[in-house]
């Protein structure tokens, strides 16, 4: 009798395997990082290799050292860094070329191209995205272009691409299955998410050989097996994929049109669930699938602050103002308010719904009488100013007036911030027991396609650590998200 699902979480900067038992509770976990390669500045690649040793490493590690047998692992769940490209030869399994990764910026110029080409609409209506370096359609034209020997390669048959999920996918089982679920070919900028079906004019434009493109799956259905003795002795089912992002909105149980989850990381990534309505942004949203279950397709809205965890870091690392995250919640505590102090921490422009890439960082409002835990308590409230443009673009897109955000992600272990997140939203903000939402996402996934669980069961086991709710008066709210505001347009309007 199967007694846990396993999830694979490959993320940026590391792999990890979580075992889940039958109340979703991480009964052991194992953690490894993975290095980035930076060759150019703009350019961030990673080995693909290390990222499939590494994910097998802290595989076999977690099995062995829980002593456990193929036939006790119900499942495997596969969640994924989104958007980052591989190129692989299919007979020989080895990559042409270094992944991609989704924060490298060496695509610009064909990004441009293709605007200046007046495809902005047509990919909007498309893909729901916006054209922009992050996706993968570009990474992969430039591979083809660029890599000796590559398209000779690809069109006589011989190379696939996948994202993340289908690189893991295609080593688990030996080369049998070259696949991708919903979630992840939203994110390529190649796939219809009105007709799911990888679109002909995109696929066209940027010259892909079709037969590269991996097939589209659900998220949730048996896919195969593990190779036999490559984890276990025995083979183990694959039943679960998700990027990460919708993985953890899934994890969040967001599973009704009109939930929204917040992610709380290097940046934050907010996802509202649309439930089967494509909404169209125009308010600086991308629009993307949420997952796929039964041929049933779940769309979201989506927006992304670029800098978060990421500015704590900076006053830890930069101003070193503390030695660890976690002590920015007393300090942010021991002043009474922010004195009149405003960050901005514009450090790589702003992102949604603002998209300005000339923003730089700011301080704002600094007195006398500001010592340097009134910078801290203001850094922190400018997560929560970041996630408040946010959701007011999801609430004007979508008509839907929201009543409480699920947060997850390091910095969400921060009381202050999620209080301050409350009191700006003037929203009920609730934080699970379990902030791991990202795996537990891949691990539900899986379970519902093995029937190890269902809905029910999830919703009913799913526990909560702390609800924080408003407590600032309207006057008060209003003033100090002005002035945030002020501060935003003059990060815009600075020149130097």
């Amino acid at each position: 009798m199967s007694k846990y699902v396993l999830a694979l979480d490959q993320g940026t900067t590391g792999s990890r395997s979580i075992i889940f038992d039958k109340n979703f509770d991480i009964i052991d976990l194992e953690h490894e990082e993975t290095k980035l390669i930076y060759p150019k500045p703009g350019w961030v690649e990673q080995d693909p290799i290390e990222i499939w040793e590494s994910q097998m490493y802290v595989t076999r590690q977690l099995i062995n050292r829980m002593h456990l047998e193929g036939d006790s692992i119900a499942a495997i769940g596969i969640t994924n860094q989104r958007e980052t490209t591989i190129v692989w030869n299919k007979n020989t399994g080895k990559p042409l070329y270094n992944a991609i990764v989704w924060q490298d910026r060496r695509t610009t110029n064909i990004c441009n191209k293709m605007k200046n080409d007046g495809l902005s609409e047509a990919v909007r209506q498309k893909t729901g995205l916006v054209i922009d370096a992050y996706f993968s359609a570009t990474k992969l034209h430039w591979i083809l272009e660029n890599v000796t020997g590559a398209r000779e390669k690809a069109e006589k048959g011989e190379l696939l691409f996948g994202t993340v999920d289908s690189w893991l996918l295609w080593n688990l089982t030996g080369g049998k299955l070259h696949i991708t679920d919903f979630s992840n070919a939203s994110r390529t900028m190649l796939f219809n998410i009105k007709n799911l079906q990888w679109d002909k004019e995109l696929v066209d434009y940027f010259d892909i050989p079709v037969n590269m493109l991996p097939k589209v799956v659900n998220s949730s259905e048996v896919y195969g097996k593990t190779i036999q003795g490559l984890i276990t002795k025995e083979e183990i089912p694959i039943a679960g994929i998700a990027g990460d992002q919708q993985a953890a909105l899934f994890g969040q149980t967001c599973f009704e049109t009109g939930m929204v989850k917040n992610t709380y990381g290097t940046g934050c990534f907010m996802l509202l669930n649309t439930g089967n309505d494509i909404v169209e942004s125009k308010n600086g949203l991308i629009t993307t699938i949420a997952w796929g279950i039964n041929g049933q397709i779940t769309y979201a809205v989506e927006g992304s602050v670029f800098v978060a965890g990421a500015a704590i870091q900076w006053l830890r690392d930069g101003l070193e103002l503390f030695r660890n995250a976690a002590e920015t919640e007393k300090l942010a505590y021991e002043v009474e308010d922010n004195a009149g102090v405003y960050v901005v921490p514009a450090f790589t422009g702003l992102g949604a719904p603002y998209w300005n890439m000339e923003a730089r960082g700011a301080i704002f409002g600094l007195s006398r009488g500001a010592n340097y835990k009134h910078i801290i308590r203001a850094t922190l409230e400018s997560i929560a100013y970041q996630t408040k443009d946010v959701l007011d673009a999801m609430t004007q897109d979508t008509g839907i007036e929201l009543a409480q955000l699920f947060v997850d992600g390091g910095a969400s272990a921060n009381n202050y911030l999620l209080q301050y997140q409350a009191d700006i939203l003037n929203m009920n903000v609730i934080r699970p027991q379990n902030i791991e939402s990202t795996a537990v996402g891949a691990a539900y996934l899986a379970a519902l396609a093995t029937g190890f669980t269902d809905i029910d069961r999830i919703l009913s086991i799913r526990e909560i650590d702390k609800n924080f709710t408003p407590n600032m008066q309207e006057d008060e709210r209003k003033q100090r998200y002005n002035a945030w505001l002020k501060a935003v347009h003059s990060c815009m309007e600075f020149t130097p």
